[in-house]
């Protein structure tokens, strides 16, 4: 019994002692000496007519809070080595996602 008791004690430390994940729904990999910089592909995006409103890192992905040219509030991932448009979600509901 007392070993149950240690094992359940040991198990919940080790839990609580994990590192908490990033916030998100997605995950990027890939070397950081590669990324471009966010300011980069904020100011693409606001070519493209994006409205942003807060841009930062997310599970290593780039995170865009802003609204969609199409007039859309929406949170977005894109990677960052490619800038390429990852995820786009509004309220939920997703609006894009990159086929794997």
């Amino acid at each position: 019994m007392k070993l149950i008791i240690s094992a359940l004690a040991l198990s919940l430390a080790a839990a609580v002692a994990v590192p908490a994940s990033a916030t998100g729904v997605m995950t990027c990999q890939g070397d950081k000496a590669k990324w471009q910089s966010i300011a980069k592909l904020t100011d693409t995006i606001i070519k493209d007519g994006w409205k942003v409103r807060k841009a930062k890192v997310d599970g290593g992905c780039y995170e865009v809070y802003g609204t969609t040219p199409e007039g859309d509030r929406v949170e977005a991932y894109f990677d960052p080595i490619t800038l390429e448009k990852l995820y786009v979600s509004r309220r939920g509901e997703v609006l894009f996602q990159k086929a794997k």
